[in-house]
């Protein structure tokens, strides 16, 4: 019989860039500390994953610095051709 008391592994939150205006920066959706995509210092953000299909990024997973939630970001494959628009 399994505990109730185990952790179940979080699931990454989810955004779509292409939901989002201006300059793509958004809130993180648990600690809303604004991550934008202009930081490359790692200060806010940290990359802990990329998927590419034909060597284009389609999906990129970061974890908040402040709250390390993880992150999965999608739509960079609307600038893909080839590859259908979700």
């Amino acid at each position: 019989m399994m505990k109730k008391s185990m952790s179940k592994k979080s699931l990454p939150y989810r955004i779509n860039l292409t939901e989002i205006d201006g300059d793509g920066s958004f809130p993180c959706p648990k600690c809303a500390t604004v991550i934008s995509p202009e930081d490359e210092t790692e200060e806010t953000y940290k990359i802990v994953d990329t998927k590419l299909i034909n060597d284009e990024l389609v999906e990129l997973v970061i974890m908040c610095s402040n709250c390390r939630s993880k992150i999965k970001l999608t739509g960079f494959e609307a600038t893909i051709e080839g590859v259908p628009n979700k």
